[in-house]
This record gives C-alpha cells, structure tokens and sequence, in this order.
C-alpha cells in the first residue's frame, strides 16, 4: 500500500501498522528534547502532565484520608495546609489549566486546519520547556518544606503572615502563565494564518472554535496575574507596600488581579473540553452538531463574558452592595452560552444513531458533571446563598463537579477519541467502557456528598470538623478510591495498547474531520499532500459519498 493511498483514503484499513510515522522518523533522546513537531511536543506535555496529576492524585489521596475521621490524627494542621495547597497549585495550574490545550489542542489543530504544523514551531518548544521549569519550581517548593496559603495566595496571609516557599511557588506560578501564553499566541496565529484551501471561519471543527475563544484568554487574562504575582513577590520581599494598608496599599486588590484571570481560567480549562465534546458527540451520533453556528459564536461568548464576572468570587470580602448585584446579575448571563451548548448537544443526540463506545460514554458523563456543576454555580453567583454557602464544602463540590467532573472528563473522552490517531492502535473497548462507567460513579460518591456537607455547614480547608459530619466524610473517601481505580484502569489498558493494541487504521470512527484523512500514526508533516476542504464541518453524507467512490475505485483497479 503506497503512501498516498494511506493518505488519502480515511476509510483504508492498514493490514500492517504504517512502517514511517511521526513517532519513529527520528531516534534518540535529543530529537525529541529539541524537535518542533506539533506532535511530539503534544506528546512531551502529555507525559508531564500525566506525572503532575499523578503527584496532584496523591495529595488528594492524603486529604481524604485525614478526612476519614473528624480528628487531625494523620498529619498535623500545619501539614494538612501545605498538602491542600499544593494538590490545588499542582492541579490547577499544572494540569487543569494546560491539559487540553497543551496535548489535544498541539496534536490536532494544525491536522484539522490542514496545515503541517502549528504557526510558530519553536515557541511551542519554548512553551513546554517553561511549563517544565514552572513544574521543577512547584517539586522544589514541596521538598524545601511547601506553601500553606492555598493556592489562590490571598493576601495578606501570603505577603505577612506566612513564614513557607511563596516565593518560589509565586514564580512556579508566573512561569507556567508564560507556557500558556505561549500556546494562546501559536493557536492564534495558526488558525489565521494556516487554514487549507476552503477552510473558512463556519467550516472549522468546533474544537478549533473552542481553542480559539480559550486562545483570547489565554492571552489577555494571564499577563494580568503574571502582574499580581510579581506586585506580591515584591511586596513580600521588600514591602513595597501595594496591598499593605498601613502603607496606603489596598488588600483586595490582589484579588481583583488574581480573580480578573482565574475566572477566565475557568474557561480557559473547559472551552477546549466542550470542543471535544461536540467532536465526540457529533461523530458517535453520526449527526452534524445542531446549531453549528450558535455553539461556535458561544465559545465566543464565554470568552468575553468570563472577563465581566471575576467579583462573584469576592462578595463577602467587602465590595459595595452595588457590585454584588451587578457581578452577580452577570453571573447569570454567563450561563446562558453554556446552557446553549448543553442544548444544541443534546438536540444533535435526539433521532441520532447513537453508538456507547468509551468515548461517548465520557461525554454523557461530562453532560451530566457539567450541568450539576454549573447549576449549583446559580447558588454561588446569588448573593443570598453564596454567603451562606462560601468557604463551605459546597464551593469544593461545585469547582469539581465543573473543573474534574466536566474537563477531566472531556480530557478523557478525548484522549480515547484521539488515541488511535495519535499511537495506530486500539485499546480494548469493553476494559474502556467499564472504566468510563467506574469513573463516573467514583465521582459522583467523591463530590455529590460534599454539596450536603457545605450545605450543612462544614468548612473547607480544616483538617478536623465536628464528629456529625463523619459519615459523608467517609462515604467521600470511598468514592475517591473508586475513582482512583477508574483513572488507573485507564493508564493500565492505554498503555496495554501501545505494544498489544489491534491495528487502528486511519479513521475507525468514520470521523469527517481533515486529521482522519491522514495515516494513524501521521507522519512528521502530517499530510504528503495539502488538503482542500471541499465540505462542511461534519458532513456524514460526504463522508459515505466518498467510502462509496473509493469501493469504486478498488473494484475498478481490481478488475
């Protein structure tokens, strides 16, 4: 079988898995520390990112097990502070935030817009290099004694009242934000810039116009805590005095700074992953996405109005009641492009021919987490119940019914959607399915009962609490042990599949998008060849047009 058949054919199955590809045109340690493939530097974040939320999964392990019993009887409360704050540093800002973006984002947007690469191929190189030095930072901190300000770095604790590693943990933090940057800037360019002939702005898959509404956020709203961290870096080192009041400084300002970005991030963490469920949705369906154009200016949406909400975070910290009515009126309204998608989703699901293979199974759980997670969002984002509800187990329920529950969720789905294309081979589906489905129960006995507790008044960050709350304190912990088993079997049978998996070929899900039109794995260039799009975004019907010409063509040739 030529090359170009392999190509160009998405319906070809290889007998043999394809003798040259992107993971073996080059041997040896130094071609891939120093190469500018898209791919193999998704590949480098990937293994990064899998060791970080394995080093974040055990700090949650440690938490769970301290809240076993209602004493502070594993660790001590100074220790049980550093291990919170450390689990949040490590999975927010090492995981949560470059996830997606970093891995499925670097692998397939240049495939999906046709081009060989992404715009700017050494930056992405420099991007990664930065996300490992922000990550030497963070184990650095850890084992010079850590930090215990959560990782938010509220001030004044961080600035006067703490005597751990802020400092090197602030400057994890403010390299890490360049790594993202980074990434923003490259997807930008690439998607202006490098789109393949016929591929205009509403023929873009919708995981392009996710990464590009996360790619605006990226940009503006990480420079803004960059800025915030080196005013506290500073303010901790010499006292220049900006949040200090008795030096005419204002301690809320920080978290003016800090919440102007991490509410973006929120988004900056879950665009890319509804990307990845409309891709999933849409091809286990076999539907185009409804409302194609209505999804895509949504991810728009969510960009900017993720930029008009950040004070909700801050309505008992002393802002004027005129700011708790009008951010918590915007609050609102940014509900309203999230519910669009979870609509038209559902809408591209009914009279779908629906298949429950693992991917799509990821995705119905990230539906259901997602929409928990954003409707007790409504609680938060009121007045009334949000000082009632801010600083309980609630707001832990709620941040990972939307940030583990929905994003690590469509990580998931999209790493099973993916990986055939990324490795040419297959895992074993029923192993898959029974992960999705242990995962997702293992979330919901973690996470839901923490909404009860939050609502009875249990407070975060405590290594001890009242002996009435142990029950659901348990049946917690056992939920995370669950989920434990539903993360590893995945880990097991992925890499299971690298050496034993069966052949994949180059689109076993009949997929439409230009990336299942080259060979699994692809080659360093990704196509021989620069592909025209010649059709919609999602177009089944040209799909089976084609399968049915290329039948044509092999008994033509045949004969």
């Amino acid at each position: 079988m030529s090359t170009n058949t392999i190509v160009n054919n998405p319906d070809q199955s290889e007998a043999s898995f394809p003798k040259v590809n992107y993971l073996n045109q080059e041997y040896g340690l130094m071609s891939w520390l120093l190469t500018k493939d898209h791919k193999r530097i998704a590949i480098l974040y990937m293994i990064s990112l899998s060791f970080f939320f394995f080093l974040g999964g055990i700090m949650a392990g440690l938490i769970r097990l301290e809240l076993l019993t209602p004493q502070s009887d594993l660790m001590s409360s100074d220790t049980y502070n550093k291990v919170f704050t450390m689990h949040g540093v490590i999975m927010i800002f090492l995981f949560l935030v470059p996830s997606v973006p970093a891995t499925l984002g670097n692998f397939f947007i240049p495939m999906m817009i046709g081009a060989k690469d992404l715009a700017l191929p050494r930056i992405n190189l420099l991007s990664w290099y930065l996300y490992v030095i922000g990550g030497i930072l963070v184990i650095y901190t850890m084992i010079s004694g850590g930090v215990d300000t959560g990782w938010t770095f509220t001030t004044p604790l961080s600035t006067h009242y703490v005597n751990t590693n802020v400092i090197s943990t602030c400057f994890a933090v403010f390299i890490a934000g360049f790594s993202s940057i980074f990434t923003g800037l490259n997807f930008l360019v690439t998607i202006h810039k490098m789109r393949a002939p016929g591929m205009t702005w509403f023929r873009l898959p919708l995981f392009v116009w996710a990464h590009y509404a996360a790619s605006v956020q990226m940009v503006l709203a990480t420079p803004v805590v960059a800025i915030a961290i080196v005013l506290l870096m500073l303010e901790r080192t010499i006292g220049i005095g900006i949040f200090d009041p008795t030096k005419g400084g204002d301690p809320l300002l920080f978290q003016h700074l800090f919440w102007f970005y991490s509410h973006p991030a929120v988004y900056i963490m879950i665009l890319p992953g509804m990307g990845v469920i409309s891709e999933v949705i849409s091809t286990f369906s076999r539907k185009r996405v409804f409302g194609y154009t209505a999804v895509a200016f949504s991810s728009v949406a969510i960009a900017v109005f993720g930029f008009f909400v950040w004070a909700h975070h801050m309505f008992i910290m002393g802002i004027s009641n005129y700011a708790v009515l009008v951010f918590s009126l915007l609050s609102m309204l940014v509900a309203v492009p999230s519910a669009i998608k979870i609509f038209n989703w559902a809408f591209t699901l009914y009279k779908g021919s629906i298949t429950f293979e693992a991917p799509m199974l990821y995705a119905f759980g990230f539906l259901g987490l997602f929409t928990i997670g954003g409707m007790s969002g409504v609680f938060l984002g009121t007045a009334g119940t949000d000082i009632h509800f801010t600083e309980t187990y609630f707001i832990v329920a709620h941040f990972h019914f939307v940030m583990v529950g929905g994003m690590l969720m469509a990580f998931l789905a999209g790493i099973h959607f993916w990986w055939p294309k990324m490795t040419g081979r297959m895992y074993p589906e029923t192993l898959s399915q029974v992960a999705a489905v242990v995962t997702f129960i293992g979330f919901n006995l973690t996470f839901f009962p923490q909404f009860i507790l939050g609502m009875l008044g249990m407070p975060r960050r405590y290594a001890s609490y009242p002996p009435e709350f142990q029950g659901l304190n348990v049946l917690s912990t056992a939920g995370a042990s669950i989920l434990g088993v539903g993360y590893m079997l995945s880990v097991l049978y992925l890499l299971w599949s690298l050496k034993y998996g069966a052949v994949a070929g180059n689109n076993p899900w009949k997929a439409t998008g230009l990336e299942w039109q080259c060979q699994s794995p692809p080659l360093t260039e990704n196509f021989t060849e620069p592909p025209i799009m010649d059709h919609e975004a999602y177009d089944y019907a040209w799909l089976e047009r084609k399968s049915r010409d290329s039948r044509k063509e092999e008994v033509a040739s045949a004969e």
